[in-house]
């Protein structure tokens, strides 16, 4: 809990009565390594606010192969943004690839404390400011960087995912194959 107010606090100033009397509107939740946050082809009803482990963002591309998007860590709200939003059937599956811990408010939840609380909407603003940056970063480095500098980036970003994740999983966020990956990370140790 104490990660998730400080989180919140580093976005925008909150009272503690007004944090814990919001606290009612979360619950905590807990995934055991492969088991499902969100479910491709269902809608999303729940934002989570990760509180210990890491999520991995997927989709099945035309192939049906999975298709990695995103690694999502602590300290961090992971969701559908679009099926959550819109209330409609998201386009990806989201996995804990550890043990997990979530703070998670369903879409009504969210509605009726945007409704109550201006913090809570700015809040929110900030929250989908940032995801939207995130995206618009990702999608210029999957088109503008080889696949040694992106595998080098998440080193550096998110050194953690590459001892949780499988190398199946990074080469398909990264956009190459396996034996790609294994080429770069032969590289990288010499």
């Amino acid at each position: 809990m104490d990660k998730f107010k400080q989180f919140i606090k580093n976005i925008v100033p909150i009272s503690d009565k007004e944090f814990f009397d919001s606290l009612a509107y979360f619950r905590e939740i807990h995934l055991q390594k492969g088991e499902y946050f969100v479910h491709q082809d269902k809608v999303c009803k729940q934002i989570a606010f990760i509180a210990h482990g890491t999520l991995r963002s997927f989709y099945l591309n035309h192939k049906g192969e999975e298709t990695t998007s995103c690694f999502c860590s602590e300290r961090n709200f992971s969701t559908s943004f679009r099926s959550f939003i819109l209330q409609q059937v998201s386009d990806i599956s989201i996995q804990a690839i550890e043990d997990t811990t979530l703070f998670v408010i369903d879409y009504d939840s969210l509605q009726k404390l945007y409704a109550t609380s201006p913090t809570w909407q700015n809040i929110g603003r900030k929250v989908a400011e940032k995801e939207y940056i995130v995206m618009e970063k990702y999608a210029s480095v999957l088109n503008n960087e080889t696949a040694k500098e992106k595998y080098m980036r998440l080193i550096n970003e998110q050194p953690s995912v590459i001892h949780k994740a499988t190398v199946e999983d990074i080469a398909s966020y990264l956009g190459v194959t396996r034996r790609t990956l294994s080429r770069i990370r032969q590289e990288i140790s010499k």
